[in-house]
């Protein structure tokens, strides 16, 4: 089963395009979880939130950022993360790598090999080659930085630039277009940001059978019901919409895993009804 497969086989399951982003911070965690090990702190609030929130998510995207700060034990919490979340639901390693030859293998060996993950955020400002060596995992995802969530993304996004055919258009409409030449494989996906809607409409025109990692909705201040009808496919699916501070912070405290499950469950419903808005 290939990676968008197994994402589409999820979400039909769990009637969910909701992504749970894990994104921990050690001074966020509970009043009990701070007297621990930080590690192992870690390990367990990741697990928690993960079994409390499975039955309502179609991916578990854990952010690299937030392990690789905790040095080198990071990885090892990031690979127990991992490993916690159910066979079913994929997980997608938010790291937006990029770079050219051996250095792009490893990357891929790592993510895809290593630890087992069924897809990966990638920077694809170097280029085809440099995105290459993941494509060549078939079986899995190699998710693209197209219309980003930040702010600073006008600065270069938005740059109008010439298309291979002459046409003068926007970056981000380039690279869409690009990524959907290279995706002969159906491996591909797109990362654009909850919070610019009108381009997100663009992109899924382009990229009309692709996933969409939409980030950007909760803490972000993205539109949920804009995001979710301008990102999803013509049969309602294949938008995979990230929240990840709203459901890991519902509550800091003892209550933290009910709370998460609680905000989970919330906003997959509320995925769902503008799903249906839209039909």
């Amino acid at each position: 089963m290939n990676f968008v497969e197994k994402l589409l086989t999820a979400s039909r399951r769990q009637e969910s395009l909701l992504c749970v982003g894990l994104d921990p911070e050690p001074g966020r965690l509970p009043a009990s979880l701070r007297q621990e090990p930080v590690m192992s702190a870690i390990v367990r609030f990741c697990q928690d939130i993960i079994a409390a929130t499975a039955p309502y998510a179609c991916a578990f995207k854990p952010n690299l950022a937030f392990f690789e700060v905790l040095g080198p034990a990071g990885l090892q919490v990031f690979q127990e993360v991992v490993q916690a979340v159910p066979a079913h639901i994929p997980v997608i390693a938010d790291a937006k790598r990029g770079d050219i030859g051996n250095t792009a293998r490893a990357y891929a060996k790592t993510f895809f090999e290593t630890y087992g993950c069924d897809a990966v955020t990638i920077n694809p400002y170097m280029g085809r080659d440099s995105v290459a060596p993941f494509l060549e995992y078939r079986d899995k995802g190699t998710l693209l930085l197209c219309r980003t969530s930040n702010p600073g993304a006008r600065d270069i996004q938005d740059l109008r630039v010439q298309d291979e055919g002459g046409t003068l258009r926007h970056l981000y409409e380039v690279v869409a277009q690009l990524v959907q030449s290279w995706n002969t494989a159906g491996n591909c996906g797109l990362v654009v940001g909850a919070t610019y809607p009108e381009e997100l409409r663009q992109i899924r025109a382009i990229c009309a059978q692709m996933p969409i990692l939409i980030p950007g909705i909760g803490a972000q201040g993205g539109d949920l019901e804009a995001a979710v009808q301008a990102g999803v496919d013509a049969q309602g699916e294949l938008a995979i919409i990230s929240s990840s501070r709203a459901i890991l912070y519902a509550s800091e405290g003892e209550d933290f895993a009910q709370a998460a499950a609680a905000e989970a469950r919330r906003t997959r419903d509320q995925i769902n009804a503008a799903r249906q808005k839209k039909d």
